[in-house]
């Protein structure tokens, strides 16, 4: 097994996801050179309940907290970075709305979850204004069910789901989202995302032509729901920024590894056998160093998270200082992991010279998804919001992924 996967503390079905993640590290590099698409891994993942984890015990799930989920996602974000990255929005909708159900629609989806089904995701449009939901994606009356109509752009994770959840507005103007089966008559996803990094996300468009969707099938964010929680898009962004964590171990694994099977040092190096040389020695130990930071970042975010979501009242409804709070940890550990995996992506070619940036050996993905993933919501923003809290009190923004 990867050395980078290796070890993972958890609950319930951690030894199992231990042997799993190990099987999806052994084909990572070659997957994303040759960009092929992880069908079995994302298939290995379900059946080992990965998509599962947040749901409750008496729910088919495996009951784990935020900092144990997201345990996990570091793990698997050490294993593929890629793969890792098709699960974020499925996590996302199953702690919004199958967790604590507020009605038949969102209960419904539980045994589905439980028995493997992946949630894709649908809901960006090109030219919309940011922070509203005016979707032209619409879904009209059709009997007694809807026809749904639209194109969506960046829909991370649809090219491997079972079900699509789409962000749309009825005749009314009322938004919420309807949650439809992968392969339905008029459903078109598209692999068309050719982004620089994260190439295997399946982040592609996706059309719905005159999709019949049934009334079963609808989530309207109306009157008496309250799904919209107080800073409520924090695990969205700590979910990326768990990749981040994950690339930083796969980088010292890939540090150590590349140091040992070099042949000859530099010339003018102090020893002759490279795994000998204390300067190499001393770049392995400051990425090493980095990666437990990150990771340590990672999870004292994740805590927060725990906080904020176990003060839900009885409606639901999280006490809203802790959200902030977990807001604030979220948008922290952001600003450092993305900071701190490009610079250990990049220390990584200093242990071994011009013939670690070989192709074949595809060491470049590593900068590459880091910079992706991390281009998601720029942390200058998140910064700047910080600074203004530190100086004069304000409030985080409660859009744009904080």
């Amino acid at each position: 097994m990867n050395d980078a996967v290796r070890r993972h503390a958890g609950p319930p079905r951690a030894t199992k996801l231990d042997e799993v993640f190990g099987t999806i590290a052994e084909g990572a590099a070659e997957r994303d050179l040759e960009r092929s698409h992880p069908y079995e891994a994302v298939a290995l993942l379900k059946n080992a309940g990965f998509g599962s984890l947040r749901l409750a015990v008496d729910q088919g799930g495996a009951g784990y907290s935020m900092r144990e989920a997201l345990t996990a996602v570091i793990a698997l974000g050490a294993a593929d970075a890629n793969v890792a990255h098709i699960f974020r929005n499925h996590f996302v909708f199953v702690d919004t709305y199958v967790r604590r159900p507020q009605g038949p629609v969102e209960a419904g989806l539980q045994p589905k979850i439980a028995s493997g089904a992946l949630i894709g995701f649908a809901s960006g449009e090109l030219g919309m204004s940011p922070g509203t939901r005016d979707y032209s994606t619409k879904l009209t009356e059709d009997g007694n069910g809807f026809r749904l109509n639209g194109t969506k752009y960046y829909s991370t994770g649809s090219l491997y789901a079972d079900l699509i959840m789409v962000r749309a507005t009825n005749a009314d103007g009322i938004d919420g989202v309807a949650v439809v089966p992968a392969e339905r008559d008029g459903v078109e996803r598209i692999d068309d995302w050719d982004g620089m990094g994260q190439r295997l996300t399946g982040t592609g468009t996706t059309n719905f032509q005159n999709v019949r969707v049934e009334r079963g099938e609808v989530i309207l964010h109306g009157p008496g729901t309250s799904y919209a929680q107080p800073y409520g898009t924090a695990l969205a962004q700590l979910y990326l920024t768990s990749i981040l964590a994950g690339i930083l171990r796969n980088i010292v694994a890939d540090s150590a590894a590349l140091v040992k099977r070099r042949g000859r040092n530099f010339a003018h190096a102090a020893v002759q056998q490279p795994a000998e040389d204390p300067l190499l020695q001393h770049v392995v130990g400051q990425i090493s160093s980095l990666a437990f930071a990150g990771e340590a970042t990672v999870l004292a975010a994740a805590d927060a998270l725990d906080r904020a979501i176990e003060s839900a009242n009885a409606f639901g409804l999280r006490d809203r200082e802790l959200a902030h709070a977990a807001s604030l940890a979220a948008a922290k550990a952001k600003i450092v992991l993305d900071d701190i995996t490009a610079r250990a992506a990049t220390l990584l070619f200093d242990v071994g010279g011009a013939s670690a940036t070989k192709k074949s050996f595809n060491l470049d993905r590593h900068w590459r998804n880091a910079r992706t993933l991390a281009s998601h919501n720029p942390a200058l923003y998140k910064t700047q919001a910080i600074g203004d809290l530190e100086i004069n009190g304000a409030p985080l923004p409660q859009t744009g992924f904080f």
